[in-house]
């Protein structure tokens, strides 16, 4: 499957991804990358240092893209992803949620392999006491 400038800067959520408004409402790649590791602050131990090695390892593998569409589409993603986190201690507590269908259609055969390995490495990870034992 060849990559276009246009499905990479599709978004994976519901709404189609209007590139102009995503231009207006994106934060710098920096700002943004330091709000998503305070943001992590918040969440339980082993969420957070999975969350920060990967955020990091993602903004460290993109930081020399020049296509402008690559990039509207790698921030916004990571904007959305921002505002799922709950804000501050008071906020809810954050249990991921599902991967849209829409989504998993999308990605692919390497990172359908990446999610499977993500899935194994972290299935224990969220047993309860009972579930262990057993």
């Amino acid at each position: 499957m060849r990559c276009t400038i246009s499905r990479l800067a599709e978004s994976i959520s519901k709404r189609p991804l209007n590139l102009k408004a995503a231009g207006a409402a994106l934060l710098p790649p920096l700002p943004l990358y330091r709000r998503i590791l305070r943001a992590h602050r918040y969440l339980p131990v082993e969420m957070r240092s999975l969350g920060d090695d990967y955020v990091k390892a993602e903004f460290r593998r993109h930081k020399d893209v020049t296509s402008p569409g690559y990039i509207i589409g790698f921030l916004s993603q990571w904007k959305v992803y921002l505002d799922q986190i709950p804000a501050g201690p008071e906020g809810q507590r954050f249990r991921g949620k599902k991967l849209d269908p829409t989504a998993f259609e999308k990605l692919s055969e390497e990172q359908l392999g990446q999610m499977y390995e993500l899935m194994q490495a972290t299935k224990d990870l969220w047993k309860t006491d009972d579930d262990q034992n057993t």
